[in-house]
């Protein structure tokens, strides 16, 4: 790396500053600063004595001392978000976000902020976004929201149902909606993020026709940019399609085989990268039954694992499951019930029963009146379980609960969402959501 210690002059807004190449060099490549040097690292200074650039002076002020120590204060007299925009321009974001929390570690996660939604009544989902922004569907509405949390223009469907909405990239989302009889709205779209506009439709064919459908549940696979949904038509398109999330185009679709009629109105997708496999999940009161199967894609489409709790002995505490989610790294499937209690299944058995944890009453009693069902999420190896207003944390070999998050405003958590080092929790109360931090480590 070639990087220059000379001095580089600066004229931000009218006021002169003095720092290094090396500091700038912090910025990275993507940055306005950047693009000062050649591939090598090396400055590449101008015929004049300074860089003028016209932005405010206080805020480069700010994120000067942010490349030249890693460290973020923000001055009582500077807006945040003021601060936020010229770290736009300066292509310094990301640096903003390392600097205001660290690595994403539930058991130090602290409660940053709550967010009031606009509409009344329960949200359907919330998703983080890849870059700390996330979005909530609410009825036939999803409202956007970037890292700032600052809301985008609302995307309105015009009275269809939202059923399921996921992020491809920080610039686009797709949203799933059921079909509106009588016209052919409904099935999926790709929207942009920050307008509202729809970009395209994920259309279904079959036999050479395009057919109207309802779109559910959502998944993506990351290597090869495929999106995967269920889907439920009006004659026999039932099953779980696959696009190019970069075209829009079909390229495959799974049909429910004989006697599995529940891949069409699957509560939860889950791509599995290891393994090459789709997870598929219905479970009550969609379902009068749960159903848990494995799909592999590759050149012969097969169902290579399944699990139904159809016929299995009713326990006394009548518990169903309520989620599932796979982990690959432990060939098993973790299912919880109405009682945050957790089950293990083996993937490696074509005979998979479930296990249950010896802690799996922590809620004693029955569920309150306006109880939300849990919710599993797996993050770096950590267990993430909502109940009620609380999500509680699991970890190591054996899954014990080391931490708890709760907040006693807003009711029962409904649905909650990690990424973008952020955890995000929606409540069903008026549509609340609370966004979950890790603090930066101190710096000794």
């Amino acid at each position: 790396m070639g990087i220059q210690r000379d001095r580089v002059r600066l004229n931000i807004g009218g006021r002169i500053f003095e720092t290094t190449a090396t500091t700038l060099a912090n910025a990275g490549r993507n940055s306005v600063f950047g693009a000062m040097f050649d591939d090598s690292w090396n400055f590449q200074f101008n015929n004049s004595d300074e860089y003028f650039i016209d932005r405010n002076p206080d805020c480069f002020a700010v994120l000067l001392d942010l490349l030249r120590t890693g460290e973020l204060y923000i001055p009582a007299n500077i807006p945040e978000k003021l601060l936020y925009r010229e770290a736009l321009f300066y292509g310094l974001l990301d640096h903003i976000r390392s600097a205001k929390w660290g690595q994403f570690d539930g058991n130090r996660l602290r409660h940053s902020k709550s967010v009031m939604g606009r509409a009344p009544g329960d949200g359907t989902a919330i998703r983080a976004g890849p870059d700390g922004g996330c979005c909530v569907a609410h009825g036939s509405m999803v409202h956007v929201y970037d890292w700032m949390l600052e809301e985008h223009p609302p995307i309105h469907l015009d009275y269809q149902r939202v059923n399921d909405v996921g992020w491809v990239d920080p610039g686009n989302i797709v949203i799933s909606a059921c079909e509106r009889l009588g016209r052919e709205d409904g099935g999926m779209g790709l929207f942009n993020s920050s307008t509202g506009e729809l970009r395209w439709k994920f259309q279904v064919t079959h036999e050479n026709q395009v057919k109207s459908y309802t779109g559910g549940a959502l998944s993506f696979s990351s290597g090869d940019y495929r999106l995967f949904a269920s889907c439920k038509g009006r004659s026999n398109e039932y099953g779980i399609g696959v696009w190019d999330q970069i075209t829009g185009k079909q390229i495959d679709f799974f049909y429910e085989p004989t006697g599995w009629s529940h891949l069409g109105d699957a509560d939860k997708l889950q791509w599995l990268q290891g393994t090459n496999c789709l997870m598929v999940a219905t479970w009550f009161p969609r379902k009068d039954n749960c159903y848990i199967s494995l799909l592999d894609f590759r050149d012969k489409k097969s169902m290579v694992w399944s699990w139904s709790d159809m016929g299995a002995p009713v326990t006394a505490d009548g518990r169903r499951v309520r989620d599932a989610i796979a982990m690959e790294e432990n060939s098993s499937i973790c299912v919880v019930n109405e009682y945050e209690g957790l089950g293990f299944m083996d993937l490696r058995s074509r005979a998979a029963s479930v296990r249950w944890s010896s802690r799996s009453r922590l809620m004693e009693g029955k569920m309150p009146d306006e109880a939300c069902y849990p919710k599993l999420a797996l993050h770096d190896g950590q267990l993430f379980s909502s109940m009620n207003d609380s999500i509680s944390v699991f970890c190591g070999p054996d899954w014990v609960l080391t931490s708890r998050l709760r907040r006693t405003y807003g009711g029962s958590i409904c649905d909650f969402s990690i990424g973008g080092d952020r955890l995000f929790a929606l409540h069903s109360e008026e549509n609340v959501f609370d966004i979950w931090e890790t603090p930066s480590p101190p710096i000794l």
